[in-house]
Protein backbone atom coordinates (compact mmCIF):
# COMPACT_ATOMS: atom_id res chain seq x y z
CA UNK A 1 0.00 0.00 0.00
CA UNK A 2 1.41 3.52 -1.44
CA UNK A 3 2.10 5.68 1.50
CA UNK A 4 4.75 7.88 -0.20
CA UNK A 5 2.25 11.12 -0.16
CA UNK A 6 1.05 10.81 3.23
CA UNK A 7 2.16 13.08 6.36
CA UNK A 8 4.10 11.32 8.82
CA UNK A 9 1.00 12.08 11.24
CA UNK A 10 -1.40 10.42 8.65
CA UNK A 11 1.09 7.84 8.32
CA UNK A 12 0.98 7.19 12.00
CA UNK A 13 -2.18 6.99 12.07
CA UNK A 14 -2.99 4.70 9.56
CA UNK A 15 0.35 2.02 9.88
CA UNK A 16 -2.05 -0.39 12.04
CA UNK A 17 -4.68 -0.47 9.22
CA UNK A 18 -1.43 -0.41 6.80
CA UNK A 19 0.45 -3.38 8.21
CA UNK A 20 -2.92 -5.22 8.80
CA UNK A 21 -3.94 -5.01 5.13
CA UNK A 22 -0.25 -6.34 4.08
CA UNK A 23 -0.75 -9.21 6.62
CA UNK A 24 -3.64 -9.90 5.00
CA UNK A 25 -2.24 -9.99 1.63
CA UNK A 26 0.26 -12.08 3.59
CA UNK A 27 -2.78 -14.39 3.87
CA UNK A 28 -2.96 -15.72 0.21
CA UNK A 29 0.38 -15.60 0.00
CA UNK A 30 2.85 -17.53 1.06
CA UNK A 31 0.05 -17.98 3.89
CA UNK A 32 -0.33 -17.70 7.61
CA UNK A 33 3.02 -20.14 8.34
CA UNK A 34 5.20 -17.64 6.17
CA UNK A 35 3.68 -14.31 7.90
CA UNK A 36 6.27 -12.50 10.11
CA UNK A 37 6.87 -9.02 11.45
CA UNK A 38 9.70 -9.10 8.54
CA UNK A 39 7.86 -10.35 6.22
CA UNK A 40 5.23 -7.50 6.58
CA UNK A 41 7.54 -5.48 6.86
CA UNK A 42 9.02 -6.19 3.75
CA UNK A 43 5.60 -5.96 1.73
CA UNK A 44 4.59 -3.04 3.31
CA UNK A 45 7.50 -0.62 2.74
CA UNK A 46 8.33 -0.23 6.72
CA UNK A 47 11.14 -0.83 8.95
CA UNK A 48 10.51 -4.00 11.22
CA UNK A 49 10.93 -1.69 13.97
CA UNK A 50 7.87 0.64 12.77
CA UNK A 51 6.15 -2.75 12.78
CA UNK A 52 7.01 -4.08 15.77
CA UNK A 53 6.10 -1.03 17.63
CA UNK A 54 2.31 -1.53 16.58
CA UNK A 55 2.40 -5.49 16.86
CA UNK A 56 5.41 -6.29 19.07
CA UNK A 57 5.13 -10.00 18.12
CA UNK A 58 3.46 -12.15 15.42
CA UNK A 59 1.03 -13.77 17.65
CA UNK A 60 -0.12 -9.43 18.21
CA UNK A 61 -0.98 -9.22 14.63
CA UNK A 62 -2.63 -12.18 14.19
CA UNK A 63 -4.97 -12.13 17.21
CA UNK A 64 -5.58 -8.43 15.36
CA UNK A 65 -6.48 -10.48 12.25
CA UNK A 66 -8.57 -13.10 13.75
CA UNK A 67 -10.90 -10.08 15.64
CA UNK A 68 -11.05 -8.14 12.23
CA UNK A 69 -12.66 -11.35 10.79
CA UNK A 70 -14.69 -12.40 13.44
CA UNK A 71 -16.18 -8.58 13.59
CA UNK A 72 -16.50 -8.34 9.83
CA UNK A 73 -18.50 -11.60 9.11
CA UNK A 74 -20.28 -10.98 12.32
CA UNK A 75 -21.15 -7.88 11.21
CA UNK A 76 -22.48 -9.02 7.75
CA UNK A 77 -24.69 -11.66 9.62
CA UNK A 78 -26.60 -9.17 11.79
CA UNK A 79 -26.69 -6.48 8.97
CA UNK A 80 -28.19 -9.50 6.61
CA UNK A 81 -30.51 -10.08 9.73
CA UNK A 82 -31.73 -6.11 10.13
CA UNK A 83 -32.27 -6.24 6.43
CA UNK A 84 -34.60 -9.35 6.87
CA UNK A 85 -36.37 -7.93 9.50
CA UNK A 86 -36.90 -4.51 8.21
CA UNK A 87 -38.62 -6.80 5.75
CA UNK A 88 -40.53 -8.48 8.60
CA UNK A 89 -39.31 -11.86 7.28
CA UNK A 90 -39.93 -15.33 9.08
CA UNK A 91 -37.63 -16.52 11.29
CA UNK A 92 -36.42 -19.13 8.75
CA UNK A 93 -36.19 -16.62 6.65
CA UNK A 94 -33.90 -14.36 8.70
CA UNK A 95 -31.99 -17.77 9.69
CA UNK A 96 -31.10 -18.04 5.60
CA UNK A 97 -30.29 -14.50 4.87
CA UNK A 98 -27.86 -14.50 7.61
CA UNK A 99 -26.12 -18.00 6.66
CA UNK A 100 -25.70 -16.92 3.36
CA UNK A 101 -24.11 -13.46 4.59
CA UNK A 102 -21.60 -15.31 6.40
CA UNK A 103 -21.69 -17.93 2.92
CA UNK A 104 -20.94 -14.94 1.14
CA UNK A 105 -17.92 -13.01 3.31
CA UNK A 106 -16.67 -16.38 3.66
CA UNK A 107 -16.09 -16.61 -0.12
CA UNK A 108 -15.29 -13.26 -0.48
CA UNK A 109 -12.79 -13.82 2.06
CA UNK A 110 -11.02 -17.31 1.89
CA UNK A 111 -8.07 -16.62 3.93
CA UNK A 112 -9.61 -14.76 6.61
CA UNK A 113 -12.15 -17.40 7.04
CA UNK A 114 -9.11 -19.85 6.81
CA UNK A 115 -7.76 -18.15 9.42
CA UNK A 116 -10.33 -17.99 12.01
CA UNK A 117 -12.02 -21.88 10.51
CA UNK A 118 -9.26 -23.75 9.03
CA UNK A 119 -6.54 -25.50 11.00
CA UNK A 120 -4.98 -24.01 13.77
CA UNK A 121 -2.11 -21.84 13.91
CA UNK A 122 0.75 -23.97 14.76
CA UNK A 123 2.37 -22.23 18.47
CA UNK A 124 -0.41 -19.72 18.72
CA UNK A 125 -3.20 -19.40 21.12
CA UNK A 126 -6.10 -16.84 20.98
CA UNK A 127 -5.97 -14.68 23.88
CA UNK A 128 -9.27 -13.88 25.66
CA UNK A 129 -10.17 -10.89 23.72
CA UNK A 130 -10.70 -12.88 20.61
CA UNK A 131 -13.53 -14.15 22.10
CA UNK A 132 -16.40 -11.53 22.38
CA UNK A 133 -15.73 -11.25 18.35
CA UNK A 134 -16.21 -14.54 17.71
CA UNK A 135 -19.71 -14.54 19.69
CA UNK A 136 -20.82 -12.92 17.06
CA UNK A 137 -21.69 -15.69 14.94
CA UNK A 138 -23.29 -17.43 17.51
CA UNK A 139 -25.33 -14.76 18.85
CA UNK A 140 -26.60 -13.38 15.74
CA UNK A 141 -28.29 -17.01 15.29
CA UNK A 142 -29.43 -17.10 18.78
CA UNK A 143 -31.35 -14.00 18.31
CA UNK A 144 -32.95 -15.54 15.23
CA UNK A 145 -33.65 -19.00 17.70
CA UNK A 146 -34.83 -16.72 20.50
CA UNK A 147 -37.10 -14.93 18.25
CA UNK A 148 -38.53 -17.93 16.90
CA UNK A 149 -39.24 -19.68 19.92
CA UNK A 150 -41.27 -16.37 21.04
CA UNK A 151 -43.36 -16.14 17.85
CA UNK A 152 -43.82 -19.40 18.27
CA UNK A 153 -42.46 -20.65 14.46
CA UNK A 154 -40.72 -23.81 16.54
CA UNK A 155 -41.93 -27.05 16.49
CA UNK A 156 -41.48 -29.17 19.32
CA UNK A 157 -38.43 -31.81 18.65
CA UNK A 158 -39.84 -35.55 18.18
CA UNK A 159 -37.19 -36.80 20.29
CA UNK A 160 -36.01 -34.33 23.20
CA UNK A 161 -32.40 -35.14 24.21
CA UNK A 162 -32.03 -36.65 27.55
CA UNK A 163 -30.95 -34.88 30.95
CA UNK A 164 -29.62 -33.27 32.47
CA UNK A 165 -27.87 -30.43 30.12
CA UNK A 166 -24.68 -30.65 29.20
CA UNK A 167 -24.39 -27.01 28.47
CA UNK A 168 -21.85 -24.28 30.48
CA UNK A 169 -23.89 -21.57 32.05
CA UNK A 170 -22.21 -19.02 30.23
CA UNK A 171 -24.61 -21.03 27.05
CA UNK A 172 -27.53 -20.34 28.79
CA UNK A 173 -26.98 -17.06 29.94
CA UNK A 174 -25.98 -15.71 26.28
CA UNK A 175 -29.24 -17.29 25.33
CA UNK A 176 -31.00 -15.28 27.80
CA UNK A 177 -31.73 -18.08 29.88
CA UNK A 178 -32.93 -21.81 29.77
CA UNK A 179 -36.11 -22.31 27.50
CA UNK A 180 -38.71 -24.27 29.13
CA UNK A 181 -40.32 -27.70 28.37
CA UNK A 182 -41.05 -28.93 24.99
CA UNK A 183 -37.83 -26.70 24.21
CA UNK A 184 -35.30 -27.06 27.14
CA UNK A 185 -32.61 -28.69 24.76
CA UNK A 186 -33.35 -26.14 22.29
CA UNK A 187 -29.74 -24.09 23.16
CA UNK A 188 -28.25 -27.52 22.68
CA UNK A 189 -30.09 -28.00 19.42
CA UNK A 190 -28.87 -24.60 18.59
CA UNK A 191 -24.72 -25.27 19.01
CA UNK A 192 -25.74 -28.31 16.62
CA UNK A 193 -26.82 -25.83 14.22
CA UNK A 194 -24.19 -23.63 14.45
CA UNK A 195 -21.50 -26.71 14.40
CA UNK A 196 -23.69 -27.98 11.24
CA UNK A 197 -22.96 -23.96 9.51
CA UNK A 198 -19.43 -24.08 10.01
CA UNK A 199 -18.63 -27.60 8.78
CA UNK A 200 -20.95 -26.94 5.91
CA UNK A 201 -18.99 -23.68 4.72
CA UNK A 202 -15.78 -25.39 5.35
CA UNK A 203 -16.90 -27.82 3.47
CA UNK A 204 -17.82 -24.95 0.64
CA UNK A 205 -14.99 -23.10 0.91
CA UNK A 206 -12.04 -25.58 0.51
CA UNK A 207 -13.92 -27.55 -2.19
CA UNK A 208 -15.38 -30.29 -0.82
CA UNK A 209 -18.74 -30.75 -2.01
CA UNK A 210 -17.86 -30.01 -5.69
CA UNK A 211 -17.21 -33.49 -7.08
CA UNK A 212 -20.65 -34.68 -5.65
CA UNK A 213 -22.81 -31.36 -5.85
CA UNK A 214 -23.97 -29.87 -8.96
CA UNK A 215 -25.05 -26.95 -7.87
CA UNK A 216 -23.51 -25.34 -4.40
CA UNK A 217 -25.54 -22.36 -3.56
CA UNK A 218 -28.84 -24.30 -3.89
CA UNK A 219 -27.31 -27.17 -1.96
CA UNK A 220 -26.20 -24.40 0.87
CA UNK A 221 -29.79 -23.90 1.35
CA UNK A 222 -31.09 -26.95 1.37
CA UNK A 223 -28.49 -27.88 3.63
CA UNK A 224 -29.61 -25.03 6.15
CA UNK A 225 -33.22 -25.85 5.69
CA UNK A 226 -31.99 -29.21 6.73
CA UNK A 227 -29.87 -28.30 9.79
CA UNK A 228 -32.72 -26.15 10.97
CA UNK A 229 -35.29 -28.77 11.20
CA UNK A 230 -33.09 -30.15 14.29
CA UNK A 231 -34.04 -26.60 15.98
CA UNK A 232 -38.14 -27.18 14.95
CA UNK A 233 -37.31 -24.22 12.37
CA UNK A 234 -38.73 -24.13 8.60
CA UNK A 235 -36.45 -22.30 6.45
CA UNK A 236 -38.56 -21.44 2.60
CA UNK A 237 -36.83 -22.42 0.02
CA UNK A 238 -37.38 -22.02 -3.59
CA UNK A 239 -39.49 -18.95 -5.04
CA UNK A 240 -40.65 -18.52 -0.97
CA UNK A 241 -36.95 -17.37 0.18
CA UNK A 242 -37.30 -14.00 -1.61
Amino acid sequence: MDVSGASAGDVNTRLPEVIKATARQLLVEPGVGGLSLDTVAASSGFAVTDVAAVFPHRDDLLTALVIDAYNASGAAMEQADQAARDAQASAGARLLAVTRALRAWSFANPAEFTLIYGSPVLGYHAPQETVPPASRTPEALGVIIRSALEAGELTPPRRPLPGPSVLLPTAVEVFGGAPETPFSDLIERGIVLWSNLIGLLVFQVFSRTHDSVRDQSAFFDRAIAVAAEGIGLAVPLGEDTD
